[in-house]
């Protein structure tokens, strides 16, 4: 898979894309992450990147023109290297919320683009050029570096081979069945008066799964009732 960012601070992810499991995944073949800045494609002397926006208003407005042009050169570079064009995704408040079907849709991408906004935003024209918009929740910060790196991550992690343990994301929560996770527990077996259920210490792999099942779905339930709700509809579709 390759994963391409679109940021005007590529210094930020110099730790991240190096570290655990997505490091892992690029020493090991199975990622690859581009880092381009806007900035190389910025206008003038001080290579502009945004402007004042039309009709007047607080902030600087991120040129489409700019942005554009970057998302081109990744474009052509994958073209002269024989590679699939990566399905470009939009950084922004505005977009579809991010969650593990996401994910899973995009881990079996060949290859897309994180386009990651700052200052007040985008020309409402560079929406045009993508091929998606995607929201890491109803919140507003600074700018897209953290959200790309959250999708990053929950994408890598679903790849064949990345975790190691394929078995750990199907029961994970937001896995397979659409449940939260069961309670897990280790040593020690007491602390402060709080115990390990005797039925994880049983040695009955039987009963665990059932008392593992039934308490995803109480959690889910108590936590995330929609959850419940979602996985229903989908079973009588």
């Amino acid at each position: 898979m390759r994963v391409e960012i679109v940021t005007l601070f590529p210094e930020l992810f110099d730790t991240f894309v190096k570290t655990s499991f997505v490091g892992r995944a690029g020493t090991g073949g199975q990622l690859e992450v581009k880092l381009r800045s806007p900035r190389d494609f910025g206008l003038g002397k001080h290579k502009s990147v945004d402007d004042t926006p039309y009709g007047g208003g607080s902030g600087m407005v991120m040129r489409v023109d700019v942005l554009v042009a970057c998302m081109e050169a990744l474009d052509a570079e994958a073209e002269a290297e024989g590679k699939p064009r990566a399905r470009r995704l939009l950084m922004t408040p505005q977009g579809r919320p991010f969650g593990q079907p996401i994910a899973a849709r995009l881990a079996r991408e060949p290859a897309f683009m994180l386009i990651c906004g700052r200052y007040e935003g985008f020309d409402e024209r560079v929406r045009a050029f993508v091929d998606e918009e995607i929201s890491l929740g109803d919140f507003v910060m600074t700018g897209g570096e953290i959200a790309a790196m959250a999708i990053v991550e929950a994408t890598v992690r679903l790849l064949p081979g990345v975790l190691g343990n394929e078995e750990s994301i199907r029961e994970e929560s937001h896995g397979e069945d659409g449940l939260l996770e069961y309670p897990q527990y280790t040593r020690p077996a007491e602390f402060r008066g709080a115990a390990v259920p005797e039925v994880l210490a049983s040695g009955n792999h039987a009963e665990i799964a059932k008392w593992r099942r039934a308490q995803a779905e109480e959690r889910t339930r108590a936590r995330r009732p929609d959850l419940i709700e979602a996985a229903s509809r989908k079973e009588h579709r």
